[in-house]
């Protein structure tokens, strides 16, 4: 016959001691408390003692144990609270122990939850992302995100956010007329999306930015400003040459129609990469409007520019000038480049608005020009531009086949250039 167990009173719980045996005192049901034995320190002095509720039972034939806490934290009568509880479980089939790993994995994916705001996640992102980007672009994006996606998303927990909070948002941007950006925000909001899903951030399982360019306004396309006839062409060139601001704008002027690089490239030149005796700029990939990525890739490679006699008149020209600093066009500090405001403000004041003209624009009339007028060939005009000219031998061998071409091009171009400033507008 089994021995019957006596419920253990709260007054026996409080004044039972801890001796230099475990003591195991039942309450009945599988609950029971268990004290370990006394433990000394150095001294020989007591350490403090603990007495821990447990709970035994049986699941599926085989023998477990649950711990419910320490007394006092655990009163007897929260223990009985406790034990009842775990009994429902097993009367349901449910092992307690599995049901209280579910439990703290619950909350501890729900204090995550908690913690994970939008601009929490979308600050990781940017710092991961923008390794791979040029600096200029990387201020564009956390600019955009400061501006325009964190002040209405920020303090939101990223799991809440829904397709119409996103809408929301790219709704102000709308307001402004600003729609060409709410498309480029759209954008970063489904890539923040994107990285949180493919990160395995709780509670987020799908990316409420897509599909939402089909409700957005559709930007007008509008390209870079240029000049494609030939008389505006020859009277801005006449302007450049007559342009009564600084020596140095005007020599980037008279070089930027001429060499139609990309702006950041034409003030960032460096004496170091010009070889006026060879009449050739050797522009490090590192210095070109290129993702970081394909920066790595192309290490060391150079894009070439051949410059015609004209082209490098103006450079001996300018020598005496800027030569003792490391840039052929330098700020106010001869350490820091011209500002990027420079070429655009200078054809403003000359009385050229942006609808007409922008520095950015004289790579379209080139690119234009060179083939409808000139005759050369795209793929010519496409590699001395600094585009990738798909070759089936690759691009090492397409670099070097079109660039015997490519320095009759940019001396005929120099040559057009010359004969539409004294009006001559017959195609050489």
């Amino acid at each position: 016959m089994a021995r019957k167990i006596l419920p253990l009173s709260a007054r026996r719980v409080e004044t039972i001691k801890p001796t230099d045996k475990t003591q195991t005192i039942f309450d009945g049901g599988g609950l029971f408390l268990f004290i370990p034995p006394l433990r000394y320190d150095t001294s020989g002095k007591p350490l403090p003692a603990s007495k821990l509720w447990r709970f035994k039972y049986t699941f599926n034939g085989k023998s477990c144990m649950i711990s419910f806490g320490p007394y006092p934290d655990v009163s007897l009568e929260a223990a009985r609270e406790r034990r009842y509880k775990a009994r429902n479980l097993l009367a349901n089939g449910i092992n307690p122990i599995e049901e209280r790993k579910q439990r703290v994995a619950a909350d501890a994916r729900s204090q995550e939850i908690q913690g994970n705001t939008f601009e929490r996640i979308a600050r990781q992102w940017f710092d991961i992302a923008k390794t791979e980007w040029v600096d200029g672009h990387a201020r564009t994006v956390l600019s955009r995100m400061e501006r325009d996606i964190l002040p209405p998303l920020g303090n939101r927990l990223i799991s809440e956010i829904t397709t119409q909070d996103v809408l929301a948002a790219l709704r102000l941007v709308e307001a402004r007329q600003a729609y060409e950006s709410a498309h480029r925000i759209k954008t970063i909001i489904g890539q923040i999306f994107k990285f949180a899903i493919i990160s395995n951030i709780p509670g987020v399982e799908n990316n409420p930015a897509l599909n939402l360019s089909k409700v957005l306004k559709q930007p007008q396309k509008k390209s870079m400003a240029a000049i494609l006839e030939p008389e505006k062409l020859g009277r801005l060139l006449r302007d450049i040459d007559a342009y009564a601001g600084s020596h140095i704008a005007r020599c980037a002027l008279q070089l930027a129609p001429m060499l139609f690089v990309r702006p950041g490239e034409l003030r960032n030149a460096k004496w170091e990469d010009i070889d006026l005796d060879a009449a050739v700029w050797l522009l490090p990939i590192e210095d070109t409007k290129l993702v970081l990525k394909e920066k790595a890739r192309r290490k060391g490679q150079v894009h070439t520019v051949p410059l015609a006699r004209q082209a490098v008149a103006i450079l001996q020209e300018l020598q005496p000038f800027t030569g003792r600093s490391k840039y052929v066009f330098p700020g106010r500090a001869a350490s820091r480049v011209m500002s990027n405001n420079t070429v655009n403000q200078a054809l403003r004041t000359m009385g050229w608005d942006a609808e007409t003209v922008t520095g950015h624009g004289f790579r379209a009339t080139a690119r234009t020009m060179l083939h409808e007028t000139l005759g050369f060939s795209p793929d010519a005009i496409e590699a001395q531009l600094g585009h990738r000219v798909p070759d089936r031998l690759g691009e090492a061998y397409n670099r070097s086949k079109h660039l015997d071409e490519r320095r009759r091009m940019m001396q005929a171009w120099a040559d057009y250039l010359d004969g539409l400033k004294v009006g001559d507008y017959d195609t050489i």
